[in-house]
């Protein structure tokens, strides 16, 4: 008998940097505040492919609740020293004015070629995601549940939607981010792979091919980690308050498990073409969870709220199990009350009937996105 994944949880998220007086992003943030977020962060702490950008990651965590914790811990101390240099961050997966074409890469080797390769597309990637890996051992195990994990996808990106402005305008999606990251090849839904082994072959083809160094260029919304024992949660924006982002990591880790007991039965998932899932992945991109997916089951369009009540029975025994019945359950809240992208809409929008200026009110929302960055994180 296969020995059970360890459903681990390790949480990578990805914030802009911007400046308090402009809330505009800060294009080259000073190397003093680098080196102060490395004495304190250490490895926890990273650039990315913008100088405008930071990524944080947390230590592999036993469960959500310790995850929850060291994720806390870094927002709080990242915003702390970045406000010591007069800037702040936002966990929001784009910026509601700022310029793309301003923006400068970081003088990375891996950054530099990307930005060679991929000229203009690459410049517009002033985006930032939450990436969740759970830990799952076994890669044959792995491959089998990222092909029926797929199909919830839409689902964990309309939760998380945290980017309805682009380039200073109301792009009327609530999730933006990936239409812009789409541009980039190896995007979108991950193919159904037979075997792991299908997939070791496909990576091999593209390696020996000259088309990519590793596994770290594909960017699928869900892949096997090319460093880790985990299956890879690329999909959603990241959530701007901390009870959002630990909600879409505990109802990923209880999907996984839910498919694996599946498995463990001698059943699955109905699996469905990435061209059907992308259907929902659209709607879920334009409407958030204002709109409906489709059942491919029933052949019918389904509102978010029935169908978050559907995957809260379904996990409901792994969700006890994992301890994360709350943040399961707060996916209602998420529904009801709205994503961060709602939020910000309705800032600008109360700015501008205020008698704000278009570029006054969605400086507004900076200002409510870096304070819902640390809402309910104690000091």
């Amino acid at each position: 008998m296969e020995e059970r994944p360890a459903f681990t949880v390790g949480i990578e998220e990805e914030y802009l940097i911007v400046d308090r007086e402009t809330r505009d992003l800060v294009e080259s943030p000073p190397q003093e505040m680098w080196e102060a977020l490395g004495e304190v962060l250490g490895s926890q702490v990273t650039h990315e492919y913008l100088k405008a950008q930071v990524e944080v990651g947390t230590k592999v965590c036993k469960n959500i609740g310790e995850a929850r914790q060291d994720l806390a811990g870094l927002r709080r101390d990242l915003s702390k020293i970045v406000n010591e240099h007069g800037a702040a961050i936002i966990a929001s997966s784009t910026h509601p004015f700022a310029n793309w074409q301003h923006q400068k890469t970081t003088e990375d080797p891996r950054y530099m070629r990307l930005a060679a390769d991929y000229q203009h597309v690459a410049r517009q990637l002033v985006i930032c995601g939450m990436h969740v890996h759970v830990g799952i051992e076994d890669p044959h195990v792995r491959m089998d549940l990222m092909n029926q994990v797929r199909y919830m996808l839409p689902h964990l990106l309309a939760l998380s939607a945290s980017s309805p402005f682009w380039d200073g305008v109301n792009t009327g999606l609530l999730a933006y981010r990936l239409v812009i990251f789409q541009n980039l090849p190896r995007t979108g839904i991950a193919p159904e792979f037979v075997s792991w082994g299908e997939y070791e072959r496909y990576l091999e083809i593209l390696v020996e091919a000259g088309l990519i160094e590793d596994g770290t260029k594909i960017w699928w919304d869900i892949r096997p980690s090319s460093k880790y024992p985990t299956l890879e949660m690329r999909v959603s924006d990241v959530c701007t308050r901390l009870d959002d982002a630990m909600t879409i990591a505990a109802l990923y880790q209880c999907l996984l498990s839910f498919f694996y007991r599946l498995k463990r039965n001698n059943q699955k998932w109905r699996i469905y073409a990435p061209s059907i899932i992308e259907e929902n992945m659209w709607r879920a991109q334009r409407y958030g969870t204002d709109g409906s997916l489709v059942d491919f089951g029933k052949r019918e369009l389904i509102p978010m709220s029935q169908l978050i009540e559907e995957i809260i029975e379904l996990v409901a025994q792994d969700a006890i199990e994992f301890n994360v019945r709350d943040e399961v359950r707060h996916a209602r809240t998420i529904v009801s009350e709205g994503t961060s992208a709602h939020r910000q809409i309705a800032t600008y929008e109360k700015a501008l009937a205020g008698g704000a200026s278009e570029h006054e009110a969605l400086q507004s929302v900076v200002d409510e996105l870096i304070e819902d960055t640390l809402y309910g994180i104690s000091d």
